[in-house]
């Protein structure tokens, strides 16, 4: 969970960076990334409140008030301001007041004229604001890097209880039930978790969400999946054959993937060009002939969303800062063999990197 001063410090340091700054003496923010990231406001989707969130208006000396609807769900309590003020739309006795999404919005602006939200689209402001807040996220403050080793460690037991139970005959839609409901118990909550439960013959499938296929010996499923508490997420994988015994040909991927990840590790740290880390994940590939089997990123950012900057791909023309959290996903794909994705994440540092995933990568 992100903390108070975290949240205040980051609305303090919006309002430094904007050049020129706002007119006015308060930004009205509504993305609800923007919401997570300065008060803790996370609408829980497992709600009624779902797709609805609030507005929040943030004064130059980092004050903040909150308004949202009074059926807003019990996670967003825990918004950190300095202010709140609910908007009744529904009590159970009467109907709603018009349109839900926009009782709250009529509530504050009752005249329907003039009021700007400066972080949508459309608005003069929108543009730089969007830009620096993205600019801001990359280097995630100590109650970020928190949060997501919360979704770490809950990602870690899902792992752990698919090395431990999946097998033949069971559906990819099971294998996503069992993660699902162990990633919710070690939450303690109901959490989000999506992702790739897929069964791959090689190029024609590197992943998707989990269907009724049912698993045969021999099968490599990629498990490459998130999950996501308080707005924040992970992203890891790890590819299982079923039955546990792996062929030639697939021990092969195995042992290419891994040392592609270690190749890219060996680059991870500040300073160092996300191009640089993509060539040497890559060359390990082409090295062994298979290159071509390699067609996505090397990894990339992750936080409140996913993927995110900065991005480990052949276009690469961002550099990696202190304070980024990226993942590492070599993946090869190929047809009568299998597909296979491993993946870790990062913390960048000055010197190197702090692995933030500590999930077992095995075969079996």
């Amino acid at each position: 969970m992100l903390t108070a001063e975290g949240c205040r410090r980051r609305r303090e340091r919006l309002w430094a960076k904007l050049d020129p700054p706002p007119e006015s003496d308060y930004l009205l923010l509504s993305d609800p990334i923007h919401l997570v990231y300065f008060a803790n406001y996370w609408v829980d989707p497992i709600s009624l409140g779902a797709g609805f969130p609030g507005y929040l208006l943030v004064r130059k000396d980092g004050h903040a008030k909150l308004l949202c609807e009074n059926r807003a769900p019990k996670s967003t309590l825990a918004a950190h301001v300095e202010e709140r003020r609910n908007i009744p739309w529904y009590d159970g006795q009467t109907p709603g007041r018009g349109p839900r999404q926009l009782a709250v919005l009529s509530e504050v602006n009752p005249m329907r004229g003039g009021l700007r939200i400066h972080d949508r689209p459309g608005d003069l402001l929108a543009s730089q604001l969007i830009h620096t807040v993205t600019e801001m996220r990359r280097q995630k403050d100590p109650d970020e890097i928190d949060a997501l080793k919360t979704c770490m460690r809950v990602t870690d037991v899902g792992h752990a209880w698919a090395r431990a139970n999946v097998k033949a005959g069971m559906t990819e839609l099971d294998v996503y039930a069992g993660i699902s409901g162990t990633c919710c118990k070690a939450a303690g909550m109901p959490a989000v978790v999506y992702g790739d439960f897929a069964v791959s013959p090689g190029s024609t499938r590197r992943g998707g969400a989990a269907t009724a296929q049912v698993l045969k010996h021999g099968d490599m499923i990629i498990l490459d999946y998130s999950v996501v508490i308080g707005g924040y997420r992970s992203d890891f994988t790890n590819t299982l054959v079923v039955g546990g015994k792996p062929n030639t040909e697939q021990q092969r991927l195995y042992d290419l993937c891994m040392a592609a990840m270690a190749a890219g590790e060996r680059q991870l740290r500040a300073e160092t060009p996300c191009l640089t880390v993509y060539n040497v994940v890559r060359d390990v590939f082409a090295q062994a002939g298979v290159a071509d089997a390699f067609p996505h990123h090397a990894g990339h950012g992750l936080g409140i969303t996913h993927p995110e900057d900065p991005y480990l791909v052949r276009g690469a023309n961002q550099t990696l800062l202190a304070g980024d959290v990226v993942t590492l996903e070599p993946g090869l794909y190929i047809d009568g063999v299998g597909g296979i994705r491993i993946e870790h994440n990062y913390l960048i540092t000055p010197n190197g990197f702090e692995r933030l995933s500590n999930h077992t990568i095995a075969l079996s």
